[in-house]
């Protein structure tokens, strides 16, 4: 049966197609436990104490990693898993007003964005000049504008990779549900290339009006310090207009999965977070990394979806060394790629000239890393080279 499925999943993601012996022959070269799950970078803890919210914060730093952060709507619904069918109306989550008043994207999760490209602007001569909090492009330069102001705006769809028009108007936040609900988010501009994309989609639309963009402005900031600039308020409260909540919750039965401010020296239950993907900045050969991840966490990161390739580019940017060993090794005898995890390599992101296997049985065994700059893409290296690592806690 183990054989059948390990089949099946070989022909799925059309990677590999082995004799019946070769399938054999593989299966023994395994030393991980087989899985079909996603691995996922963050575990969330529901904790049914009642604490303020600096309280709350204490209790995670030094039980988990910190108060909740939430990237994006899955990180929502894994958060609400976790809370299983406990009665509580509402949790404390990470987010606190601070004094810092930022530009961000609505699209917020930092696994999205890479290097600088997040900060990336093109503002209009003489903006933002205080107008408001919310962002648009008339036509390819951007201005700040009132949040409650009604103008199209412009959809990011993260499955086609496309940018999708629409010409109802809609105030910014009626513009921002729409755009989660029927496709991803309020488009984010990273590039001056994207720019030129959406500013010709805005031409061929035909639409005399500004568009708005996902760019905002709040002073919320994440407990951990994440990058994180994803934002899920119930509908009417603005961003702490009512003055002294600077604290955030997320609502668990009533208006299920948004977000809400409140005082924080009130006592709730809290939700924690637990990092599972560990930059470890010890310089080590791919044998010693392996053994040391197995002993200290559980075992070196496996990527096998764009999702946790995005993540790892978050984590690899503080590394001390130019690549990052991943859990990535290369079998001569069949000559294929495969995960510690025990998966077969079906995602890939390799640089030019890596990975096509021709020199990957030469002298010393290949194995794969990611770049800890430029693109952040897969190289294949002699396993004896020292490099920084990536451990994963995720049990599968």
């Amino acid at each position: 049966m183990v054989l059948w499925i390990f089949f099946l999943h070989i022909r799925a993601c059309s990677c590999l197609f082995l004799s019946e012996m070769e399938i054999l022959a593989f299966l023994s070269l395994i030393t991980a436990v087989f899985s079909l799950s996603a691995s996922v970078p963050r575990q969330y803890h529901f904790v049914n104490i009642n604490l303020t919210w600096t309280e709350a914060q204490r209790y995670c730093r030094e039980n988990y990693t910190d108060l909740a952060t939430i990237n994006n709507k899955n990180d929502i619904e894994e958060l609400l898993k976790s809370v299983n069918d406990d009665p509580v109306q509402f949790v404390w989550i990470g987010l606190q007003k601070t004094v810092s008043y930022k530009w961000k994207w609505s699209l917020g999760d930092p696994a999205f964005y890479t290097g600088n490209d997040a900060q990336y602007r093109n503002w209009a001569q003489g903006q933002p000049n205080g107008d408001g909090d919310c962002s648009n492009m008339n036509p390819g330069q951007w201005n700040d504008y009132g949040c409650n102001n009604s103008l199209p705006f412009i959809c990011y769809n993260d499955s086609s990779k496309g940018y999708i028009p629409v010409n109802w108007t809609m105030t910014w936040r009626a513009a921002q549900r729409f755009c989660r609900e029927y496709h991803t988010d309020l488009v984010s501009v990273r590039n001056q290339t994207e720019n030129q994309q959406i500013e010709k989609i805005w031409n061929d639309t035909r639409i005399i009006s500004g568009v708005w963009i996902g760019l905002f402005r709040d002073s919320w900031e994440w407990s951990d310090q994440s990058k994180s600039s994803f934002r899920n308020w119930i509908t009417g409260v603005s961003d702490n207009v009512r003055g002294k909540k600077n604290c955030a919750v997320i609502w668990v039965n009533t208006d299920r999965g948004q977000w809400d401010d409140r005082t924080c020296n009130l006592k709730y239950p809290f939700i924690c977070h637990e990092d599972k993907l560990v930059l470890i900045k010890q310089n080590l050969s791919w044998p010693e990394a392996l053994k040391y991840c197995r002993e200290n966490h559980m075992d070196l990161v496996s990527v096998h979806s764009e999702q946790i390739q995005r993540r790892v580019m978050n984590v690899v940017q503080k590394a001390s060394t130019a690549e990052v060993w991943m859990g990535l090794r290369h079998s001569c005898t069949l000559g294929i790629w495969f995960w510690v995890n025990g998966e077969i390599m079906c995602y890939q992101n390799w640089a030019a000239g890596h990975g096509t296997g021709v020199d990957d049985c030469m002298h010393v065994p290949r194995v794969g890393a990611v770049q800890s700059g430029g693109d952040q893409r897969w190289v294949s290296l002699p396993q004896t080279h020292k490099l920084n690592f990536i451990c994963t806690n995720y049990e599968g």
